[in-house]
């Protein structure tokens, strides 16, 4: 049976929930250089941007973001085609990892990506280091491209194509 998990939009009221999840070892672990900057960005809705909460049966659960990498104002992926969409995405509590809530949370991810017709791909980025987590992008179809520095982490791009996806 699928969890009942469903997104909503990250809002300022979320602001001590993240900020405690950003102290959890496992979060630390997968991205231990980012200041998310929550008190400014859950209050900005740009147009290239979803910051969204995954709730289970109304809990707090864990974070996702959807970006147009194209589009993003950081040009963080670099130079990139028109039509792409990236993600982020972490579960907020160690007792909630392993339970497949991930997997729920992934695919409805991807479903909201691939809703515009126009979209051809999703990135991701994990840590080259976070095994659990590449190994969870591959069950979901993602494919390795390269490994790439962001910062002072070097991470494995992978790449999720709308026809592996529809497949």
């Amino acid at each position: 049976m699928k969890p009942d998990i469903t997104l909503r939009i990250a809002t300022i009221e979320d602001l001590e929930t993240l900020l405690y999840w950003d102290k959890q070892q496992h979060v630390i672990d997968a991205d231990p250089d980012d200041d998310w900057d929550w008190t400014n960005e859950l209050k900005q809705f740009p147009s290239w941007r979803e910051q969204l909460m995954a709730q289970l049966e109304g809990r707090p659960l864990g974070f996702i973001q959807i970006i147009d990498p194209y589009l993003e104002e950081t040009h963080y992926w670099g130079d990139v085609p028109k039509n792409l969409r990236a993600i982020d995405i972490w579960i907020g509590e160690a007792d909630d990892l392993g339970k497949g809530y991930g997997t729920e949370m992934m695919r409805q991810a991807i479903e909201r990506c691939f809703a515009a017709p126009e979209v051809t791909a999703i990135l991701i980025d994990p840590l080259v280091t976070n095994v659990k987590a590449i190994r969870f992008y591959e069950r979901m179809g993602y494919e390795f491209v390269e490994e790439r520095l962001f910062g002072d982490g070097l991470c494995a791009i992978y790449r999720l194509d709308r026809k592996n996806w529809a497949n």
